[in-house]
């Protein structure tokens, strides 16, 4: 993995990462907001204690592991990937609560537009700031965007403490299980 300098994240900061979408996905997951090192590379959850792939792989999402640079190969797995805020900062704490409502407006077009089986969004807390639902819980939500259902997963960063990868990966599977059923 490359090595940046604080001042090559730094450079980062406020930079726009490329969704991995297509129309008709199986789980179009959607994350907060890219991180420094997310926008350092160019792909998602790729700060090394992010446990996103792992966690996809161990619920059967994917095959094998995947690393970020492999992002591309997610579609063929009829999976994606977007977030609520666009842009990059060092810590989701540096949003603002109009940028997730913003960006709850921005996702539910696209997930209008694209129309995937599942959105699921990683975070609660960002699910909740998103679309203004205090009271989400992980699991499966009770509306629709669109034609899309919408799940609330643990949020994979290695500061979320509460959820381990195996747990973490039994709630990713609960999410797989559903998406495969349609």
């Amino acid at each position: 993995m490359t090595r940046f300098t604080p001042q090559e994240l730094e450079a980062a900061r406020d930079r726009l990462v490329p969704d991995v979408a297509a129309a008709g996905l199986r789980v179009l997951f959607c994350g907060i907001n890219p991180g420094l090192m997310t926008a350092a590379t160019g792909h998602h959850f790729a700060r090394p204690g992010n446990r996103f792939w792992p966690v996809l792989h161990l619920s059967g999402f994917t095959p094998r592991l995947m690393k970020p640079a492999e992002q591309g190969e997610l579609p063929s797995y009829g999976l994606g990937i977007t977030n609520v805020v666009a842009r990059a900062t060092a810590r989701a704490d540096e949003l603002t609560a109009e940028e997730y409502l913003e960006g709850g407006r921005l996702l539910t077009a696209k997930v209008e537009r694209l129309r995937p089986r599942w959105l699921a969004v990683v975070g609660v807390t960002a699910y909740r700031a998103a679309f203004g639902d205090r009271k989400a819980a992980i699991g499966p939500q009770e509306g629709l965007i669109g034609a899309s259902r919408v799940w609330a997963l643990p949020n994979p960063s290695g500061l979320n403490a509460h959820w381990t990868a195996a747990t973490m990966a039994e709630e990713f599977g609960r999410l797989r299980t559903a998406s495969a059923e349609g």
